[in-house]
């Protein structure tokens, strides 16, 4: 079984990144993610997950999203997490804005394991002590080590 800390990484963990708006914000994902898997490109991965947007909006409740998407060329799962410097409206099921974004990409045919992981960060994030501990990391490593410590247990 795929676990979270095997696709997220602390490089891929921002704290404080600048919101704006929806598009704003999944462009920044976008250009993150394509620096990590160079057969994808940014242009790519944003339309991917605007496409997924369209589809229905993946703000999850309490001002979490998570934008996730199978993609043609990617070759294995990745995650990103993300705190913003201020919440944006994401269209979420609650109404209420977003602030955490935990993004998934998968390979096109990864359908079971796109489920799973989807399901681990759900679980995850819907957990009010998770989501207090996410927002108050102050750094990029904290952030990162939150998820690590729920994935252990702690």
């Amino acid at each position: 079984m795929i676990r979270l800390e095997d696709i997220l990484t602390p490089g891929r963990s921002l704290v404080n990144v600048p919101g704006g708006s929806k598009k704003r914000v999944l462009e920044q994902i976008a250009h993150l993610l394509d620096r990590e898997q160079p057969e994808l490109d940014a242009s790519t991965i944003f339309e991917a997950l605007i496409a997924r947007e369209k589809l229905g909006s993946t703000g999850f409740g309490n001002g979490i999203a998570i934008p996730h998407c199978r993609m043609a060329g990617c070759t294995a799962p990745i995650s990103a997490l993300l705190r913003l410097d201020a919440a944006v409206d994401f269209d979420a099921i609650d109404a209420i804005p977003v602030d955490l974004l935990f993004v998934l990409l998968v390979p096109q045919s990864a359908t079971d394991a796109h489920l799973e992981l989807l399901r681990q960060i759900a679980h995850m994030l819907d957990r009010d002590d998770v989501r207090a501990r996410l927002r108050q990391a102050e750094t990029n490593q904290a952030l990162y080590q939150v998820v690590l410590d729920v994935q252990n247990g702690n």
